[in-house]
């Protein structure tokens, strides 16, 4: 479905990307995870062509996306859902007035149509009865929710989620986490989430790939990806305090 062929890219007198070889299916949840400024949501951006690659290309849908331009590149893109790790609200727009942009930008349909479609994708994400509400009148969570709505409002077959449960409480993350994984089973989704928070790629991912030094140093299920003897992945594992027996410990018990 995506597929990054050693893509590089550099920025100032950094190699974020070095070299980076990464293969997502269709329908499955792509969990990239690693230390903050290892190169994970620049590698989101060259997903939807944000960014273009210094060198290699960028494969979405048998279509080279990295060097398309015009009404081809437009194409590609609406193929994407893109949830913004803050949710990237219009404050001076309602919640239904949010979700409902994407629709009025894109799309012919009539008001009524367009409403329908609002309040479908708000109840599945529980907020249908907060349409009239203004960002700064709802909480973080509420806000994340309200940015997957309007994500996947028009019907997108791939979602990129850039740290979606940042900033989150743990009963929000959660929530979160169980519509990440409602929208693979429902909907057929390709998904690709960047996250530095591993309990959550663990419940979510198909598989994880851990992004450490501008590599892919490690590309497994999650059962596995436990397991690894990478060093990189233990050390980030037990940061966490998740252990290569797959058990989550702190402070000893």
């Amino acid at each position: 479905m995506i597929q990054l062929e050693n893509v590089t890219k550099i920025l100032g007198d950094r190699r974020i990307l070095d070299g980076v070889n990464l293969a997502v299916r269709k329908g499955e949840t792509m969990v990239i995870v690693g230390p903050s400024g290892t190169g994970k949501s620049v590698t989101l951006k060259h997903m939807v062509r944000l960014m273009t690659p210094d060198e290699g290309r960028v494969v979405v849908g048998g279509q080279v996306i990295s060097d398309a331009a015009g009404k081809t590149l437009e194409q590609l893109r609406d193929k994407f859902g893109v949830l913004f790790q803050g949710g990237a609200l219009l404050e001076w727009l309602n919640v239904g007035e949010n979700v409902a942009l994407p629709l009025r930008e894109k799309t012919r349909l009539t008001e009524e149509e367009i409403q329908a479609k609002v309040v479908e994708k708000l109840s599945m994400v529980g907020l249908e009865k907060d349409m009239e509400k203004f960002p700064s009148e709802i909480s973080g969570g509420m806000r994340k929710r309200v940015g997957l709505a309007r994500a996947i409002v028009t019907n997108p077959e791939i979602i990129l989620y850039d740290e979606p449960t940042s900033g989150l409480d743990p009963v929000s993350s959660r929530m979160i986490d169980r519509l990440i994984e409602q929208l693979r089973k429902e909907l057929g989704v390709t998904s690709v989430v960047v996250t530095h928070d591993l309990h959550s790629a663990l419940s979510i991912g198909t598989r994880i790939a851990m992004l450490t030094r501008g590599r892919i140093v490690e590309l497994a299920e999650p059962a596995d990806f436990v397991k690894s003897q990478q060093e990189d992945v233990q050390q980030f594992l037990e940061s966490q305090f998740i252990t290569i027996r797959g058990e989550w410990e702190k402070n000893g018990l």
